[in-house]
């Protein structure tokens, strides 16, 4: 039975001004053709407003007019109705890591038959290619259809087919899961009943899209995944050879082999904590994408459909076990950067040692060559003193000898009568001139020293 629409529901709804999506559902119709493609954000703090800004050009290229815009936070939709009274929905909206496009065709006409690829829609065409895509889908709504598995196959590509009814209807959901000539994964949405299906329109929409989304997402950092784990069994072997040999030589190995096995395991420890940064980025979110496509599923509420393999199937053979892989490989990588601490610690240890050894060792020497100059210094002291008792004497010797002399001479004079006995009275004041020479001699040479020396603070003269 044709569905008859009101007259007012022909009029562009003044409540799809409002800036909640829930108004959007009142205006749906079916049939129904969608496309709907999502887009990885690489920066999204500057990449969210610049697809908003994006969404607004898309408005602008595809004519609709900006009284039907409706642009709030990170959604936003916009429509327009063709002269032939076909109606274009586009809406927009933003997520965590990646912002999604989807445009909806539904057709005046509801005898038109609708097929998979290019939206019907008069002269529409998508003015936008983003580089970066997550998934593209091509969803047709047919109610009052009832098709046979082998009927839906033969309009899509891929080796299986996938369906099952889902919330608990008679709305039955049936694809491939493979891209086709457009790179778009086909879905089949319909239903005996066109109330029960566009009373479920919106949710079963937005329940398919998030499961496609986020299994694309949770697989989207798989091959560097893999690369990863490949590189980080590379780092394990070697690490696990270079311990080996550090183990084996560390008792007797020189200061240049432990400054090289330093060096060598710094340089490890630095590419491990690279990949560990670099693939905590990718893969940080997929406990929460995997948490999200398991709740999606569980909301679908499946039930088999002859000849189909349940979407589940396909879904859960994709992703389970994908986030705890990648969880596991963090921690991989974590182990083996606390391993190269580890050994860096052990490395830094016995240097230490070494330098320790060493400075007691130089201790030692320098307490040896302390004993040393002390023993020189006394030797020079006993000496100086030596030599002082020695200079002492001989000058008392030679001004003895000088006096007598003298005495000689004045005795020759008759100045004097015995000489004999003035040279003898002479010989002690000899002794005090000569210690009073050796006195006054140290005195000046101390004196001498003490102003040659630099004062704490002042340079040296020169």
């Amino acid at each position: 039975m044709r569905h008859q629409r009101t007259e007012s529901t022909r009029v562009f709804p003044r409540y799809l001004h409002q800036p909640s999506r829930k108004y959007l559902e009142e205006w749906l119709d079916l049939p129904a053709h969608i496309h709907h493609v999502a887009h990885r954000m690489t920066n999204p703090p500057t990449d969210r407003p610049q697809s908003r800004q994006e969404f607004r050009h898309l408005l602008q290229c595809l004519d609709v007019p900006e009284e039907h815009w409706v642009i709030h936070g990170n959604f936003g939709h916009g429509a327009k109705v063709a002269p032939n009274g076909d109606r274009l929905l586009v809406t927009w909206e933003a997520h965590t890591e990646y912002y999604s496009y989807q445009v909806w065709h539904m057709p005046d006409d509801k005898l038109t038959p609708l097929a998979f690829g290019p939206l019907g829609f008069p002269d529409y065409a998508m003015p936008l290619v983003p580089l970066v895509s997550v998934n593209a889908l091509d969803l047709l709504v047919l109610p009052h259809t009832s098709l046979t598995a082998e009927e839906v196959k033969n309009t899509m590509p891929g080796p299986h087919l996938y369906g099952s009814r889902i919330f608990g209807h008679e709305i039955a959901v049936m694809t491939t899961f493979t891209p086709d000539e457009y790179q778009r994964e086909r879905y089949l949405i319909t239903s005996p009943s066109f109330d029960t299906l566009l009373t479920h329109l919106g949710r079963t929409i937005d329940t398919l899209v998030a499961i496609a989304n986020y299994t694309h997402l949770i697989l989207f950092p798989y091959q560097a995944f893999a690369q990863a784990v490949d590189q980080v069994h590379q780092y394990e072997q070697d690490h696990l050879w270079q311990r080996g040999v550090i183990t084996t030589e560390i008792e007797t190995a020189t200061p240049q082999t432990l400054q090289r096995w330093l060096t060598m395991m710094t340089q490890g420890f630095m590419n491990v904590s690279r990949m560990a940064e670099s693939m905590r980025y990718k893969l940080s979110a997929s406990v929460p994408y995997d948490r999200i496509i398991r709740a999606n599923v569980t909301l679908l509420q499946e039930q088999p459909v002859a000849d189909c393999r349940p979407v589940s199937e396909y879904v859960d053979g994709k992703t389970i076990g994908v986030a705890d892989g990648y969880q596991q490989l963090l921690k991989r990588i974590g182990a083996l950067g606390q391993d190269f601490q580890g050994s860096i610690a052990v490395i830094r240890t016995k240097v230490e040692l070494q330098m320790q050894h060493q400075n007691l060792a130089l201790e030692d020497q320098n307490l040896k060559l302390l004993r040393s100059v002390d023993k020189t210094t006394r030797s020079q002291a006993i000496l100086q003193r030596t030599i002082e008792g020695m200079s002492f004497i001989v000058i008392s010797y030679y001004m003895s000898g000088l006096g007598e002399h003298v005495f000689k001479a004045l005795a020759h004079l008759g100045m004097i009568d015995d000489y004999t006995l003035f040279s003898g009275l002479f010989v002690p004041v000899s002794l005090v001139i000569a210690l009073s020479l050796i006195l006054i001699g140290r005195k000046y040479i101390y004196k001498e020293q003490a102003g040659s020396d630099p004062k704490p603070g002042h340079p040296p003269h020169d």
